[in-house]
This record gives structure tokens, sequence and C-alpha cells, in this order.
């Protein structure tokens, strides 16, 4: 297995070596949990979306970046599940 080339953690050698041992097992259900985590994926992510331009003011469009960053996703993410969250009544 070709190493990573980014300076690793002693914790992530320790993994990697012993997956390269072949160390690690599947567990029980894994494959009923893979596929009930596709179905959730496939209902909110890859269902049909719809295009759409708005105005922001850009203070509110650099507040929105910096809380995306602070959160580790894409700030179109961000504005997306806040409007979908509003719509379903959950904020």
């Amino acid at each position: 297995m070709k190493k990573i080339k980014y300076n690793d953690t002693e914790a992530e050698l320790d993994l990697i070596n012993e997956l390269e041992k072949g160390n690690f097992k599947s567990v029980s259900g894994a494959n009923k949990e893979k596929d009930r985590i596709k179905k959730i994926m496939k209902g909110n992510f890859y269902s049909e979306k719809k295009i759409i331009n708005i105005r922001l003011l850009n203070r509110d469009v650099e507040k929105i970046k910096a809380l995306a960053l602070k959160e580790g996703i894409p700030y179109q993410v961000l504005i997306r599940s806040v409007i979908h969250k509003y719509v379903e009544n959950n904020i």
C-alpha cells in the first residue's frame, strides 16, 4: 500500500499499520447500516434540486461564510440547510 504523503500522527500510523495487517473485521449488520444511510442520503441530498438566484447583503454573506467555515461546510450548504429547516418548521 502506498504511504500517505502528509504528516501522519502516531495514532493514524497505528491505524494504517493495523489495516495493512488485516486486523480489522466487519461488524455484524454493517451492510444493513450502509443501506439505511444510503436511503437517507438519497432522500436528502440526491433529490431533484432547483437552482435559484438570491441577492443578499455583503455583510450577511460574509457572516454566513464565517459560520460555515466554523462548521466545516460550504456556505451554500449552510444556506440550503437553514432554508430547509425553516420550511419544515424546525426553526
